[in-house]
């Protein structure tokens, strides 16, 4: 007898047709990567940088048009630093005339316009109401004030 080896035939792979498991990982890849990518955007979204051009934005900030007067004890009044007017004169025109061209400039730019009187300890006292009286003339409403020591 003779022994004859019978080889196997290979069996056939059936045909399965289209294979959806791989697609799903590589759409699980691609869909990982977008959305490691959004966060990065949305990231610098939030940094709120302000970039020079034209572009209007519709969030406005409005900053108060904010000056100083001061009176020093000798009874000099200066805004912002600049003197006007003589001491002894009570009426104040260069500072009334000043104010009132600051309140309409406030007034059309549709911003607050903030005061700061800041007095010597040794001014006199009649100086801050003839200051009073300017910022009264010029319909100036928004006043505060300080005692500066540091004279």
């Amino acid at each position: 007898m003779s022994r004859h080896r019978h080889r196997r035939q290979p069996e056939a792979v059936p045909d399965l047709g289209f294979q959806i498991a791989p697609m799903i990982d590589v759409v699980f890849v691609v869909l990982v990567f977008f959305m490691s990518l959004t966060a990065a955007i949305k990231v610098e979204a939030e940094l709120n940088t302000k970039l020079p051009g034209n572009a209007t934005t519709s969030a406005s900030v409005d900053f108060p048009d904010e000056q100083t007067i001061t009176i020093d004890a000798g009874g000099q009044v200066l805004l912002n630093d600049a003197p006007l007017d003589a001491p002894n004169d009570a009426d104040m025109p260069t500072l009334t005339d000043t104010l009132k061209r600051l309140k309409q400039n406030s007034d059309n730019a549709k911003t607050k316009l903030l005061i700061t009187i800041s007095s010597d300890p040794k001014a006199p006292y009649f100086r801050t109401i003839d200051v009073l009286n300017a910022l009264a003339a010029a319909e100036v409403d928004n006043v505060t004030f300080t005692v500066d020591d540091g004279f």
